[in-house]
């Protein structure tokens, strides 16, 4: 949650450093999500959802952060930001494995411009890091566009214990990202043979450590603790290129479908929740999404929110 709307509760990141790691303790237990409102709610004039169409895929990445509010509701001059997205694949773009590398480079600019001391940009891929991040096209674009590129490292890793969590009660984080003043969740749509999607939620375990096949049994259940843990505080979800078959890897052009949709908020469950229906599901059918809304990760009925459509064509 941003900063700047909260100054008289508990930060995020000071949340996170309080609870992040064992040997503090869990001195704050859940007190701190009683405090915090639901994001996107605040009345603030803005939509809960932004969805912007049929322009490049940095002009609809703009036009979608500019109906929230701009990125300056999101990042304050001298903020730490990490943008987050999907580098999992050794695919091109044009194959939508990985968030498309424009739409990164975008996020990226748009943060420099608020203000952003300095944005930071990485995921732990599935395939060999060095050619994901090449292939893809998201290491020279986010550079170029002024990002801090790194590979993650084992390191960087600390034992976390999620106190809020259901099944996800203890895991290895990436310390950067949760040392961060912004976290910026930019997931590309697609299918997943596990979890039928893979979006907003799923694109955090690109900050687990450890073996992530082990939370493949009840896996929305601890998707939905570490969301709720993490809780960034915007999700951007590429729908450019959406895979349609044989994710989360792909690699068949003809399993691509192009339609070039740029979905944000501040809600990760509202996101996801819009992003069942590019694929002719509802939101209800994604377990993840209605576990993240019982969490209070945002409202799933998409009758109910404030949203924004705009056509660039």
């Amino acid at each position: 949650m941003r900063k700047k709307e909260t100054k008289d509760l508990i930060t995020r990141r000071d949340f996170i450093k309080k609870t992040a790691y064992t040997t503090l303790g869990l001195s704050l237990g859940g007190a701190y999500f009683d405090l915090i409102p639901a994001l996107g709610q605040e009345g603030d004039g803005f939509p809960d959802l932004a969805v912007a169409t049929d322009g490049s895929p940095a002009e609809i990445t703009k036009k979608a952060i500019d109906l929230l509010g701009g990125m300056k509701k999101f990042v304050s001059k001298g903020d730490i930001v990490v943008v987050k997205p999907n580098i999992g694949w050794d695919r091109s773009p044009e194959q939508a494995a990985d968030t498309n590398p424009e739409v990164v480079a975008e996020v990226v600019r748009l943060c420099l411009e608020a203000g952003a001391k300095k944005v930071k940009l990485f995921d732990r891929p599935c395939n060999t890091a060095s050619r994901c991040y090449s292939r893809s096209g998201i290491k020279e674009a986010a550079s170029e566009a002024g990002a801090d590129v790194s590979y993650v490292v084992d390191s960087g890793f600390v034992k976390t214990e999620l106190p809020e969590a259901v099944e996800l009660k203890t895991w290895w984080l990436y310390r950067p990202a949760l040392d961060a003043d912004v976290l910026i969740n930019v997931p590309i749509a697609k299918h997943h043979g596990l979890t039928r999607l893979t979006l907003g939620m799923k694109n955090l375990m690109g900050i687990m450590g450890g073996n992530r096949g082990q939370i493949h049994w009840n896996i929305d259940q601890k998707l939905g603790d570490l969301a709720n843990y993490v809780r960034p505080d915007l999700t951007i979800l590429d729908a450019v290129r959406i895979l349609v078959r044989n994710g989360p890897q792909g690699g068949n052009l003809k399993d691509v479908k192009r339609i070039d949709t740029i979905i944000a908020g501040q809600n990760i469950a509202t996101v996801d929740a819009y992003g069942a229906t590019l694929f002719g599901l509802k939101p209800s059918d994604l377990e993840s999404v209605k576990i993240a809304n019982r969490l209070g990760l945002g409202e799933i009925d998409l009758d109910k929110i404030r949203m924004k459509k705009i056509s660039l064509s």
